[in-house]
């Protein structure tokens, strides 16, 4: 997922192949965003649908202007502090990238490039930016859906803000940028079982963000989701999804996006970027398959709610592990993840949390499975493979690590926003619909638009079945 950038070399020159594959890819990573507010609008009551989705359009805001200005500094700008966290200022506003300033490697053209993984494959640095931006701004969008249907919409946006900042560029940096949690000489795992030659002798497998995004998203969900409290009538009024279609639709389109997410990752157009496409694909169908057998055991019927979320399921499960197993093992890590993933999203009932659209069940489960699966099933490295369990105890570490520093700096942003400016809409607005209160907007304008059954908005007010005129007063022939 790192590159390097590297000094001044002789006669640099962008690979326009790789480039045109970064660009490609980085586009399908942004409309999994836009899919993911649908997936999460269709799951929501119909109360609520605008605002949910404008929960995922609000961290595009947000989330696009901070990377810019910060938030690639900190993930993978040339300094590490404490293995934590790169400097803000070092790249503050790209500052670098766009360019030849600090005297990075340039094209003829003065922009400033990057070699992929050392391989003499060059790409623009500022195209980097923008498919990392992309990874920002979906995981800040997946923790949404935790908090649906009662949260305010202006504590969501600062929120967005403050969690990337302190949550997500952090453990970017720990995982991508050479951090504590990489595959650096001074990182946790080379401190476990040692290094050669600057390089820690059992690399961590996070290809595309099972620790990064996954993991960091869904126990930030369940951190917001106990901080926020519960949906009023969680638990005893039934809360189903409004609109089926639009989450399956959903749910193809960031199936669509993810092979930019996936394969994207590594930043140029090879075998192994190959491999990673078939790889998630089959893990995909795999996890769908789980869920609706467990959903058939478990309650007599496999629905299309179950299929959609069994896409998201293995999509999220393979992400860490895509580069590093096979496609048979990819679909062992999918069938698993589906199964798991469907047992899991009942927890918020046994325990009493109210994560509205399965958070947890789903990224976190999913996410955890994932990570650590890949120590089971890689083909180099694997326990499965004979390889013993060093690639195991990496894997748990890095997903352990991941989920206690986002655990910990969630409860604190979500706390002190608590206690300032306030997380909940009141009571009645919540009743009411939440659309109504924090956008003056509705989903489903059925009274002002013509149709086979409802009210015209011009001529006679009529019943377009019987052709009866609407009084105050009621039907008049």
């Amino acid at each position: 997922m790192s590159p390097t950038l590297l000094p001044l070399a002789a006669e640099p020159a962008i690979d326009a192949s790789a480039t045109a594959f970064v660009l490609i890819c980085s586009s399908l990573v942004l409309l999994m965003t836009p899919g993911l507010a649908l997936f999460y609008g269709g799951m929501t009551r119909a109360k609520s649908v605008l605002n949910m989705m404008m929960m995922s359009f609000g961290a595009m805001g947000v989330v696009g202007v901070v990377y810019v200005l910060w938030g690639y500094s900190m993930s993978f700008g040339g300094s590490n502090i404490g293995g934590i966290i790169g400097n803000p200022f070092e790249n503050f506003g790209l500052k670098g990238v766009v360019g030849d300033a600090t005297g990075a490697t340039v094209d003829a053209d003065g922009t400033a490039i990057i070699d992929v993984f050392g391989a003499d494959v060059w790409i623009p640095e500022v195209l980097f930016v923008g498919f990392q931006l992309t990874f920002a701004i979906i995981t800040v969008a997946l923790i949404s859906g935790a908090i649906a249907d009662r949260a305010k919409f202006s504590t969501w946006l600062l929120f967005s803000g403050l969690w990337v900042t302190l949550a997500y560029f952090p453990i970017a940096h720990m995982v991508w940028g050479g951090g504590l949690l990489s595959g650096s000489e001074d990182g946790i795992s080379a401190m476990i079982f040692g290094a050669t030659d600057g390089v820690a002798n059992v690399l961590p497998i996070d290809f595309a963000g099972g620790t990064v995004v996954h993991i960091n998203a869904g126990i930030a969900g369940l951190v917001l989701a106990l901080i926020v409290g519960k949906r009023l009538g969680f638990g005893k009024t039934a809360m189903r999804p409004h609109n089926v279609p639009l989450v399956m639709l959903g749910a193809g389109l960031l199936w669509f996006g993810w092979f930019g997410f996936n394969a994207g990752s590594e930043l140029a157009a090879d075998g192994l970027a190959s491999l990673v496409w078939v790889n998630t694909t089959v893990a995909t169908c795999a996890a769908i398959l789980g869920w609706l057998v467990v959903e058939k055991v478990r309650d007599g019927h496999a629905t299309s709610v179950g299929a959609a979320s069994g896409v998201v399921a293995g999509l999220v499960a393979i992400t860490p592990a895509c580069g590093a197993l096979s496609p048979v093992g990819s679909i062992v890590l999918g069938l698993v993840a589906g199964a798991l993933a469907a047992l899991a999203v009942g927890l918020k009932f046994r325990f009493g949390y109210d994560d509205s659209l399965d958070v947890v069940g789903v990224h976190l489960v999913a996410g955890l499975w994932g990570t650590v699966g890949a120590g089971l099933l890689a083909t180099s490295g694997g326990l499965f493979y004979g390889d013993g369990v060093r690639q195991l105890v990496v894997q748990i570490v890095i997903a352990l690590a991941s989920l206690v520093f986002s655990a910990i700096v969630t409860a604190v942003i979500g706390l002190a926003l608590k206690a300032t400016v306030g997380w909940r809409v009141t009571d009645d607005d919540e009743t009411a619909g939440i659309d109504q209160a924090e956008h003056a907007e509705s989903g489903y304008d059925l009274v002002a638009r013509g149709g086979r059954i409802g009210v015209s908005s011009t001529g006679p007010q009529t019943d377009a079945r019987h052709h009866d005129e609407l009084t105050s007063e009621g039907v008049k022939a």
